[in-house]
């Protein structure tokens, strides 16, 4: 909002002082990171009592897990999804350019991801069951929506004057400077593909206090970054990336989301006094890879954001083993975190060793941008 009225006020006639740092991506990206941080934390204590007495009971948990997470979570309540959504839409709404295309297809993943969130965890603490919405509904949706911000994402790389290239429906390979993978409207698929399974990935990873909002940001923190450098062609000149014209504002979006994400951990460490909940877990994911698809870094998505696509292939192949053997597992637990509690390690130290992994994750995605 702010910087649209930058552009649009005459500054001889409507001159308002430090007005003009709009302008500078930076700026407005850190008072976004703020931003959302004070939401958030404005509405900390105030959601979480009123949540407290409309859920009773509270989440879930699921009785064949670990045993002392019956005992120590049972009544937190959830949705805390609601608070991140919250700060992530003032911060960005306030801060982000609003005429540009990458950020509303950026909020139509995390919005419609969060609402189909919502109805799952609304779902699960009316009925307290820990299934909610069918998954099969759930995925379709998922899929829709996808596909809409990736055709918007094409229709505005490829619309004139912006010079496309082929680049708007083709893949990028990092370390490869020039190799690029034009799929045609098959990318549509692809983009979907990559956003379904950034949402559902960071679903998997949700599972212990702290444990999925900081690898989020972390995250955040690293395509903020590649958003701000694909998005300036000198950066990208010097780096040798492509140039994705407009996408640099995304940085803003992401730097919303970390700000809330800052003011959820508040609330969220352990023990925690909320979970996000699917509202939050799916919200995040689906933002996280739409971020990815409007950067052209769906393959570095993979590696800064690795953590997750270690708990869904631990899931995976729980699956698929157990089927195949005829009910032997190969975890003692799934996903991965799980395994390691019923090892013997404490949750904090689960958590805390989670985090490690994915920050050198993000530090070794980053260096995808200079290795060329």
């Amino acid at each position: 909002m702010f910087f649209w009225l930058y552009k649009h006020l005459d500054p001889h006639t409507h001159y308002v002082p430090l007005f003009n740092l709009m302008r500078y991506l930076t700026f407005r990206t850190a008072l976004a990171l703020v931003t959302g941080q004070i939401v958030v934390g404005l509405m900390g204590n105030r959601f979480i009592d009123w949540m407290r007495k409309r859920q009773g009971k509270g989440q879930p948990i699921r009785a064949e897990g670990i045993e002392r997470h019956v005992i120590e979570k049972t009544g937190t309540p959830t949705m805390g999804g609601v608070m991140i959504l919250c700060g992530v839409l003032v911060g960005t709404l306030l801060w982000a350019d609003l005429s540009n295309a990458y950020i509303w297809s950026v909020l139509l993943v995390t919005v419609g991801y969060g609402a189909l969130g919502f109805s799952d965890d609304y779902a699960k603490v009316t009925k307290q069951t820990t299934a909610g919405v069918s998954s099969r509904v759930r995925l379709v949706l998922e899929i829709i929506i996808g596909v809409i911000a990736v055709w918007l994402m094409i229709l505005h790389l490829g619309s004139p004057p912006l010079p496309d290239k082929g680049l708007s429906t083709s893949i990028a390979f990092p370390v490869f400077k020039k190799l690029l993978l034009n799929l045609g409207w098959f990318y549509l698929a692809f983009g979907a593909f990559v956003i379904v399974g950034g949402g559902n990935a960071v679903n998997f990873t949700d599972g212990l206090d702290g444990l999925a909002i900081v690898p989020v940001m972390i995250a955040a923190a690293a395509f903020g970054l590649i958003a701000y450098m694909v998005g300036n062609v000198k950066f990208a000149d010097y780096l040798q990336v492509h140039f994705v014209p407009e996408v640099g504002d995304v940085a803003v979006f992401c730097g919303a989301l970390i700000g809330a994400g800052m003011g959820f951990l508040w609330f969220n460490a352990p023990p925690a006094r909320i979970f996000m909940g699917d509202t939050g877990s799916l919200a995040l994911g689906g933002a996280l890879g739409a971020v990815a698809v409007a950067t052209k870094h769906e393959i570095v998505l993979a590696i800064v954001g690795g953590l997750f696509v270690i708990e869904t292939f631990s899931v995976m192949i729980q699956v698929v083993y157990f089927r195949l053997s005829g009910g032997k597992r190969i975890f003692l637990m799934a996903p991965i975190h799980h395994h390691f509690e019923k090892l013997g390690w404490k949750e904090s130290q689960v958590v805390i060793r989670f985090w490690i992994i994915a920050a050198v994750l993000a530090m070794v995605g980053l260096a995808t941008l200079k290795l060329r």
